[in-house]
């Protein structure tokens, strides 16, 4: 039996997870990682981001590479962009470790319920019980299937004209903990693609805001740039993605390139 060095009767607190973070609406910096390398990950882990953003919708990984990361940039949550809403996705984003996922292109409130239920354990859900990493390949099974169905963060991303239509409802859904803006798809999907600050999709992005505060669910925002995020951190926006790893490699190189040839 092992003897815990604390004061007999004493308990200690374990850390508050990512998703009480989120839910407690903690500002949470995270950058996105699109490239399926365990160093970057390694390296960004100990610049003091809260919180990575795999891409696995856009980056070329496969769960074996995605798990390295995880493994990579612990103690640092990660959480996974899987590249569609479906069961086997999910199912081994979590099994791997993620702190919670991202689906993307969620656009109404049945598929945002399909997409809880696959990412809950009975009796709130449909997920399927295996070994793997997420609890130390069965050393923390028992903790891990008591606690994950509330440590697991569902994020839903809002980035279609369809979802904000849909808005309200989704938001309003239990095991929603978050709803990411993606605003160059939203763009898109309403005509102008690449105009943020275009008012169509400003007003879009109002109504989402309208519906996640009502709703008292968390909000959340990329950027390419903290320029580009600080406004919507002032609106309320909690969980924050600020640059990606190929940006801020090109950025760094060119301007040292730049700079040595004066």
């Amino acid at each position: 039996m092992l003897i815990s060095p604390t004061k007999q009767g004493a308990r200690m607190e374990e850390p508050q997870n990512f998703a009480d973070r989120l839910r407690a609406g903690e500002s949470l910096c995270g950058t996105l990682v699109s490239l399926p390398s365990p160093e970057i990950c390694e390296l960004l882990s100990h610049v003091g981001y809260d919180w990575l953003f795999i891409d696995a919708e856009h980056g070329a990984f496969n769960p074996q590479q995605a798990q390295s990361m995880l493994q990579a940039a612990a103690p640092t949550p990660c959480v996974i962009r899987v590249p569609v809403g479906e069961v086997v996705w999910l199912k081994k984003a979590l099994d791997i470790g993620a702190a919670g996922i991202i689906v993307p292109q969620v656009h109404n409130s049945a598929q945002a319920k399909e997409i809880i239920q696959h990412c809950k354990y009975a009796p709130n859900g449909d997920r399927g019980i295996g070994i793997g990493r997420a609890h130390k390949y069965g050393l923390d099974f028992e903790r891990y299937l008591e606690k994950a169905n509330n440590e697991t963060a569902v994020i839903l991303q809002a980035e279609s004209c369809e979802a904000v239509d849909h808005i309200n409802d989704i938001a309003n859904l239990k095991g929603v903990d978050a709803i990411l803006i993606g605003p160059y798809d939203l763009s898109a999907s309403l005509g102008v693609p690449g105009e943020i600050e275009h008012p169509i999709v400003q007003d879009a992005i109002n109504k989402i805001m309208t519906a996640c505060k009502e709703a008292n669910v968390s909000m959340g925002f990329f950027g390419v740039s903290a320029e580009a995020v600080l406004p919507y951190k002032e609106k309320g926006f909690t969980l924050l993605t600020v640059g990606v790893d190929t940006i801020f490699l090109i950025k760094s190189a060119a301007q040292t390139l730049k700079d040595i040839r004066g």
